[in-house]
């Protein structure tokens, strides 16, 4: 799918293919291009379009480079909370005044931006106008996601602290800290690699003086957006651990009931086995109550235990 936009009374607006060569276009959106797609677009402006393969690329020289006066930048956005696609590798190229975004996912920012730049004007003026806003709509987007995150942990918090944790709950609990931590250091990443890109485009020296100082204000709020991931590390880590220590204890309770009941059945099991024995001189042969006499025994020697723990609260 090609979105293809031109400066039209300061908005972007929408052209077709066919009026490429009538009306110059700004940027170039390529979303899931088929083959021809590709061809077409590689015919039409004379570039290289990056494959999905080479997307994937972690080196820093395949992230961003200037190749035949083409600026190519490689990044990642964010898609959503899922994991697993919670972001999305975008490969962008600069030629001739016209941006170019690769993108295999038709990502939520990008349809919300090109609907708010054809209604409002003043916008955008250049190609990188356009690259610099897409990245300050995905630093405004990490911070929504990190507040959604500390009002999910705020959530969390209360029923670890105000209420009594079975094994199920915590379990349940354990696996919403886990999708939260993994979240939140996906955002951290996102934004770590949202911060090298603005660095790489005012290394290049082509952004316009207004355009450095938006640049220098997006690092500003990723610096901002730094220090509460950073906190929601410490957060995740104490619930996590108060979380831990809830089955813990449950698991000691367990174990304490078992320890109780073994003690307090040896007296009994002492008792009986020693009736058991076939000894001639045996109550049970001598006594026609020696039965009796050795099951109160037994009852007494469990009742005894029971009680000496339930007075020093070993049962609670």
């Amino acid at each position: 799918m090609l979105y293809i936009f031109t400066l039209e009374r300061s908005r972007l607006a929408s052209i077709r293919p066919d009026e490429v060569s009538a009306r110059k276009p700004i940027w170039v959106d390529i979303v899931e291009p088929s083959e021809e797609e590709r061809a077409w677009v590689t015919d039409t402006f004379a570039i290289t379009l990056p494959y999905p393969e080479h997307l994937r690329d972690i080196e820093e020289s395949a992230r961003f480079y200037e190749e035949n006066e083409e600026l190519h930048v490689r990044s990642d956005f964010l898609q959503g909370k899922e994991i697993g696609t919670l972001s999305v590798i975008v490969a962008f190229v600069i030629s001739r005044n016209v941006l170019f975004s690769l993108h295999d996912q038709d990502l939520p920012l990008f349809r919300l931006y090109r609907q708010r730049t054809q209604r409002q004007p003043n916008l955008v003026e250049d190609s990188l106008d356009v690259l610099i806003d897409l990245y300050d709509s995905d630093v405004e987007i990490s911070a929504d996601t990190l507040e959604e995150v500390y009002i999910e942990l705020g959530g969390i918090g209360n029923q670890v602290l105000n209420t009594t944790l079975g094994d199920k709950e915590a379990g349940a609990v354990l696996a919403k800290i886990a999708h939260n931590e993994y979240l939140n250091g996906r955002i951290r990443r996102n934004l770590m690699d949202t911060r090298r890109a603005i660095s790489f485009l005012m290394r290049s020296k082509l952004l316009k003086p207004n355009q450095l100082d938006e640049a220098r204000q997006i690092i500003q709020d990723i610096d901002s957006l730094g220090g509460h991931t950073a906190f929601l590390f410490d957060k995740i880590n104490f619930l996590m651990n108060t979380t831990v220590g809830f089955i813990n204890v449950n698991q000691n309770k367990i174990v304490r009931m078992f320890s109780v009941a073994s003690v307090a059945l040896l007296p009994p099991t002492l008792i009986a086995s020693i009736y058991g024995m076939n000894f001639k001189f045996m109550p049970e042969l001598e006594w026609a109550n020696g039965y009796l006499f050795s099951l109160f025994l037994m009852v007494v020697s469990v009742a005894l235990p029971f009680w000496i723990f339930h007075r020093r609260g070993w049962l609670k």
